[in-house]
């Protein structure tokens, strides 16, 4: 199994001088399997880079999983070159909605309206099947087997367990770690609390004792003080949840948006004089290729 970034950015791309070497797309990754299945980890502005790649590979199968809908995860999909090219499979996956009761096929349709997109979803030539998840639903592709688990943000996210190749991975999505919304002294407070454990367990059982895990680490513990309930993890708070798991390796993406490339040099090092003798930390950028 091996892993590639294609775009570790969060809620808009920044390109420019100062996001070179991390990279500026926004959030895509590869997961190439030892037997060739090729599975991708959302759709953000990083999937057009991995498309010109892969032109001399086709025709070909991809697997596209999408975490949640919002812009910066799904923007660069009627980018995709591969979608235009006959001979080429593609199935899209992702969380059905039961509170509009729509499906993943529907990103292609909105997205691909003609008022948004010069392309209709009509003239895509390729063969495209959508296949709508529910939390929990395992799917098989070749030797790999995905498992989606809700996540915590303000539309309905998916994280993605990936197991095959004898290795396994999660990765998060958008996740702000999941809190009491109400104060001791509220006579809810118990109760929720409870609600908030079982929640809590039930992600570290989901990602127990994967070889990788990628998380959402967006903000300082500083800055999510301001920014609690957008629905992005911290540093801190992706060490907590690997530690909690069990997890040999923590791969922090989802950049903040504003953060230089210096800035998250100085972050790194620093999150790594606290925390690097005891866990495996690395700082996700554009071009970077792991192994679980």
């Amino acid at each position: 199994m091996q892993v590639r970034f294609w775009g570790v950015r969060g809620s808009i791309a920044v390109p420019g001088p100062s996001t070179v070497r991390y990279g500026g797309n926004t959030t895509c990754i590869e997961v190439l399997m030892n037997s060739g299945e090729r599975l991708i980890l959302d759709a953000g502005t990083g999937i057009f880079p991995l498309a010109q790649s892969l032109l001399s590979e086709m025709p070909l199968q991809a697997h596209i999983f999408i975490t949640h809908t919002h812009w910066d995860h799904i923007q660069g999909l009627p980018f995709f070159i591969p979608l235009f090219v006959p001979g080429n499979q593609i199935s899209i996956y992702g969380a059905y909605d039961p509170i509009s009761q729509r499906g993943i096929d529907e990103i292609l349709s909105v997205q691909m309206q003609y008022r948004f997109y010069p392309v209709r979803e009509s003239e895509l030539k390729a063969e495209v099947k959508s296949v709508s998840l529910q939390d929990g639903q395992k799917v098989q592709v070749g030797g790999a087997v995905i498992t989606p688990v809700m996540m915590n943000h303000p539309v309905i996210d998916f994280g993605y367990r990936i197991e095959g190749d004898g290795q396994s991975l999660f990765f998060t999505g958008d996740h702000e770690p999941i809190s009491n919304i109400y104060g001791p002294s509220d006579e809810p407070y118990d109760q929720y609390e409870q609600l908030v454990q079982e929640r809590r367990q039930g992600l570290i059982e989901a990602i127990q004792g994967v070889d990788m895990l990628i998380a959402d680490s967006a903000y300082t513990e500083d800055e999510f003080a301001s920014k609690q309930g957008w629905g992005h993890g911290t540093h801190d708070s992706s060490i907590d949840l690997a530690r909690a798991a069990g997890v040999r390796t923590l791969v922090m993406t989802h950049h903040e948006p504003t953060r230089t490339d210096d800035a998250l040099d100085g972050l790194f090092l620093e999150i790594r004089k606290r925390h690097g003798h005891k866990l495996e930390l690395v700082m996700a950028h554009e071009g970077l290729v792991l192994e679980p």
